[in-house]
């Protein structure tokens, strides 16, 4: 049987989602433990590949079962959820298991999905490993100017890590927002009907370049339209980002939690 499985993770310890042969993953550590409860071997496929050290505040996977799953060693999802996270470690929680059509895809099936990259600029170590220092000040309003430019559908090749094999690199940006979380903190807040590899932590960078007057917020236009990714700013570290919400048609699947906004 099929299931989307609604989880959170701290991506510091782990070399992205991806399972890897010398590396650990989440998603290896999420298929062991599947392996574990339920007897045998429980493939997954995530919404997204996140990188090392990327963190998901909300995620969604699938995951083959067997048949038998429920009767046996749990009576129910909520009891499969209390006893996943009791084998799980820390840094990975299960929100909530739901049976879905055996044709439902937790990659292909969603519509949309958000990412949200944080940045402060004074030390503080209980932000360590969570956001990403920068030094100096920001100028906060050109780069909420520069946000506005962001949202269009067109192709975002100039912000897709060089190399990357996409099958397009058009995207609908739906939402780009700049907030200040306090007076050395900021989120960025980014939705789109898909990203490529690398396209938030590029975008990131930018806007970063633009905040110390590097660039012109009506720059990112002329950035956009070369489809080049030497022109735009550097990408910044995956400690920062985190995967925050993940959309489906509510045919497919209705989340049971709020998603992060």
């Amino acid at each position: 049987m099929r299931v989307f499985i609604e989880l959170a993770y701290d991506g510091t310890r782990y070399h992205g989602w991806q399972r890897q042969p010398q590396s650990i993953t989440v998603q290896e550590v999420l298929e062991d433990t599947l392996a574990r409860l339920f007897g045998g071997p429980c493939p997954v496929m995530g919404c997204g590949r996140t990188d090392t050290g990327v963190h998901a505040q909300y995620f969604v996977a699938h995951a083959e079962l067997p048949d038998s799953s429920l009767g046996g060693r749990v009576q129910s999802w909520e009891e499969a959820t209390l006893k996943l996270n009791g084998m799980l470690p820390p840094d990975v929680g299960i929100m909530a298991i739901h049976e879905v059509g055996p044709k439902a895809h937790a990659r292909f099936d969603a519509i949309e999905r958000g990412y949200t990259y944080l940045v402060h600029n004074v030390k503080d170590p209980f932000l360590e490993g969570r956001s990403t220092r920068i030094y100096g000040t920001l100028d906060v309003p050109a780069i909420e100017a520069a946000c506005r430019h962001l949202v269009r559908k067109g192709d975002f090749t100039s912000f897709c890590k060089a190399g990357s094999d996409q099958g397009t690199t058009l995207c609908d940006v739906r939402k780009a927002r700049w907030e200040s979380l306090g007076p050395n903190r900021w989120a960025f807040h980014i939705s789109a009907d898909r990203f490529l590899r690398n396209m938030v932590r590029a975008a990131v960078g930018t806007l970063l370049e633009v905040g110390k007057g590097k660039r012109l917020p009506e720059d990112l236009p002329d950035i956009l339209e070369v489809k080049d990714r030497s022109a735009a700013g550097k990408s910044v570290l995956g400690c920062g980002l985190y995967l925050t919400s993940v959309v489906y048609p509510p045919q497919v699947f209705t989340p049971v939690r709020s998603q992060y906004l």
